[in-house]
């Protein structure tokens, strides 16, 4: 998987159209959560994009503190279905920490993790802070990496 870095005035119309189909494909139509996905954001973000031959196969954005959390931020991590258990999720998830430590100058980075992923989050130094919540009908949990 060949990743890419790029803020949004760099995205292409087809970039963009990839990132915001692959999305809505995964925590749209997969996790069944119906959500504002295009919420404003993406302009402030630096995108995280997994390519492999050509087809935007993992993803994430990533925010410098204050522009999302008072800590620099990651969200919108995803994997398209059929490339997973292949690592694509720890290279997508690096290669964002990497960013925000190259880009923002940061290491405390907090998510706002899916519950069920925290194991996962774990294994790349992010710890568990405050009480699980709800978020679009699915249970969260606030993570710090610091």
């Amino acid at each position: 998987m060949e990743i890419e870095v790029k803020n949004f005035g760099e995205l292409s119309t087809k970039e963009l159209y990839d990132v915001l189909q692959l999305r809505s494909e995964v925590f749209v139509v997969e996790q069944d959560c119906v959500y504002q996905d295009i919420d404003g954001k993406d302009e402030r973000a630096l995108h995280i994009m997994g390519w492999e031959d050509g087809n935007l196969v993992a993803y994430a954005r990533c925010f410098k503190a204050g522009d999302y959390f008072d800590e620099a931020a990651i969200g919108r991590v995803l994997v398209r279905e059929n490339y997973r258990k292949l690592g694509y999720g720890h290279a997508i998830t690096k290669a964002s920490i990497e960013a925000i430590k190259t880009n923002y100058k940061a290491d405390k980075i907090k998510i706002s993790a899916q519950v069920y992923l925290v194991i996962f989050y774990e294994s790349h130094g992010f710890k568990t802070i405050g009480d699980r919540y709800m978020e679009d009908g699915i249970p969260h949990i606030a993570m710090l990496r610091v």
